[in-house]
């Protein structure tokens, strides 16, 4: 049952991406020959008054068609659209999945009863580095290693990055800002009323869950799966992170798959998928508006090229060329893919 709820949520990302580019295209007057979601063979379609409509086999992928083929003399053709026009149609699949995102964010964040934040409020039994020189009940931790913390999730999350070893942190004291430089912070065994437990010692303010706080917080974490996805790639050019360590759809949904196996009731599950959904959608903005050719970030950057080129020279550049490097990229891409693919298979297979 997850792996179809799965599926589906992934389908829904790529759907609400082509809808994004769809309806920009509308709205600007641009004609939109076939509006597909999957790929391959059509399993239904429907024509519309000039755009077609299709459900195609594979659920993962989609395609907006604007006549980018068409001859140019085709004034509602996406190729002879203003500059302008052009970039905001690209961006907009980015821009659909952050609204999405946030939404999802939004409807998860509202059965919550409060957040906790970053001030510190007290120590559990024998943390060892309490004082002036440490920290203070009081302080509010502010960054770690240089990035930002909002709630106690960044706190989890970037401890558990950079904690192997002492971290720069920052905090706020009596309005101060301090730096406490290569912090020996590590968890350490701890007795609380469950039991014995590896923690780092803190307590944490708790912000009431007011209707402000709640959309403070979704405006927080859709943003904050943004710098996620950016200290991801990050990680994966400096060689801290293998690429056989990356996950296509098919990965993808088996980690869904997992959630959804792991979580405590189908409810829980449902939230959970929910969730990295969210994350998923953040993903798939931010990495199709990377400046790479063949994704839309590769296609704003050679409108913006070919806009200057056009204003110095005060010719147009033949469109086969920038055609073609995003066929010879598409190329490589979908080898990429390939081997991600492969990898998906050969990781679920080694469990």
């Amino acid at each position: 049952m997850y792996i179809i709820i799965a599926i589906i949520a992934f389908g829904l990302l790529i759907a609400v991406h082509e809808l994004g580019h769809f309806t920009s295209a509308k709205l600007l007057g641009v004609r939109v020959n076939e509006f597909a979601i999957g790929m391959g063979p059509k399993l239904l379609k429907k024509q519309g008054k000039e755009t077609l409509y299709t459900l195609r086999a594979l659920p993962f992928g989609g395609f907006c068609a604007m006549g980018e083929d068409d001859e140019p003399e085709d004034e509602r053709s996406f190729p002879v659209q203003k500059p302008w026009k052009r970039v905001v149609i690209l961006a907009s699949g980015a821009v659909a999945n952050l609204i999405a995102a946030f939404i999802i964010v939004v409807i998860l964040s509202m059965s919550a009863t409060g957040f906790a934040g970053t001030t510190i409020n007290g120590f559990l039994d024998g943390f060892p580095l309490e004082g002036t020189n440490g920290l203070m009940a009081g302080d509010t931790v502010v960054a770690i290693n240089g990035e930002k913390l909002y709630y106690v999730d960044d706190f989890a999350l970037f401890m558990g990055l950079y904690g192997d070893t002492p971290v720069d942190m920052k905090v706020r004291r009596n309005g101060e800002l301090i730096t406490i430089s290569d912090f020996p912070l590590e968890k350490r065994e701890y007795t609380t009323a469950s039991g014995s437990e590896w923690k780092y010692g803190l307590r944490f303010n708790i912000i009431e869950g007011t209707f402000g706080a709640k959309l403070k917080y979704s405006c927080y974490l859709t943003a904050n799966y943004v710098r996620i996805v950016r200290i991801s790639l990050i990680q994966l050019f400096s060689g801290k992170v293998s690429v056989r360590e990356m996950s296509g759809p098919v990965g993808i949904v088996n980690v869904m798959n997992d959630i959804g196996r792991d979580s405590e009731s189908i409810g829980i599950a449902i939230a959970n998928i929910a969730d990295t959904t969210a994350l998923i959608g953040a993903n798939l903005a931010v990495m199709n508006m990377l400046p790479i050719p063949a994704l839309d970030g590769g296609r704003i950057l050679f409108v913006l090229i070919n806009w200057v080129i056009e204003k110095v020279t005060r010719r147009r550049v033949n469109p086969k060329y920038e055609g073609s490097i995003h066929t010879v990229t598409m190329v490589l891409l979908l080898g990429f893919m390939v081997f991600i693919l492969i990898n998906d298979v050969v990781k679920i297979i080694n469990g």
